[in-house]
């Protein structure tokens, strides 16, 4: 599909980094955007400046690990709007994970699968069936990660093993939708290929009671900022990919129906190629082994 004027995108997780990025895109293209995401102040302010630039918007509370809420959400967006031609299910967290795989808490877990994938298929049955229903042209688009998606990163399981899980739903989708002869296309997104500022390393802000964690953290980055200053104190550059430039992607890869939005990068690349060949080799993942594991 082409994104174009008078047209609705919905973007879940739209209150900061990629997701408000992709509105604002969106917007610039003429579409009309609906904007969700669980923290209310940094929702009401993503959506003014929308509003201010002349964007139409509808902006709405929503978790997306509670299935009602999203079914609220394609409600709403649908009484406002009549149609919804583009979703992005982007909202995500990270789990908070620390230690060893047999270490970790079960509520991290729990958080990272009702955010990272249960959102995703939340927003998929809420609203691709009225896509449908529609006859429209329409596309989705679900956030992954290379940490997971490319070649799982054991330093963040948790998050990793999520992201990975959204390549797999999104692959279904895509058949799915090619099974039932419908005008909407998917797309599965690796938003890179360098780090990005966004509000995920600072997820427990949003973190439920019903998720809390059971012992203090012990890993002293709390904020990317943090983490920044740690790895310049030691010698080490850390690149960032603007999530304006995500945005741009996004938008190329909707107009291209393409499936893979892999941003080239040679590291990339050469995760793809590793993983692979260590499949097709039936070899032990010796490309697993690189990593510091303290």
């Amino acid at each position: 599909m082409r994104p174009e004027p008078g047209q609705v995108a919905v973007v879940t997780g739209a209150a900061s980094g990629i997701g408000r990025a992709m509105a604002r895109r969106f917007a610039a293209e003429g579409l009309k955007v609906v904007l969700a995401d669980v923290e209310e102040a940094a929702l009401a302010k993503a959506a003014d400046e929308l509003v201010a630039d002349g964007a139409e918007v509808l902006a709405r509370v929503v978790d997306v690990a509670d299935r009602d809420s999203v079914r609220t959400l394609a409600d709403a967006a649908y009484e406002t709007f009549g149609a919804v031609h583009v979703l992005c299910n982007n909202a995500g967290v990270g789990s908070g994970a620390e230690g060893r795989m047999w270490e970790h808490e079960p509520n991290d877990w729990k958080w990272a699968f009702a955010v990272n994938v249960w959102g995703v298929f939340h927003g998929i049955q809420a609203f691709v069936p009225r896509m449908i229903a529609g006859g429209e042209p329409g596309h989705v688009v679900n956030t992954s990660s290379g940490d997971g998606g490319i070649a799982p990163l054991p330093t963040a399981s948790v998050y990793a093993v999520t992201k990975s899980a959204v390549v797999t739903i999104t692959e279904s989708l895509y058949a799915h939708l090619k099974a039932e002869g419908a005008r909407v296309g998917a797309s599965v997104l690796f938003p890179g290929p360098h780090m990005l500022r966004t509000g995920l390393w600072e997820s427990h802000r949003n973190r439920p009671e019903r998720y809390a964690k059971q012992r203090p953290r012990r890993t002293p980055y709390r904020s990317l900022d943090q983490y920044e200053a740690a790895m310049k104190a030691a010698g080490h550059d850390v690149l960032f990919t603007p999530v304006e430039e995500v945005a741009d992607f996004v938008v190329e890869g909707i107009r291209d129906d393409r499936f893979w939005l892999i941003p080239e990068s040679e590291h990339s690349d050469r995760q793809i190629r590793a993983r692979s060949q260590s499949m097709l080799d039936r070899a032990n993942p010796s490309y697993l082994e690189s990593f510091i594991l303290e």
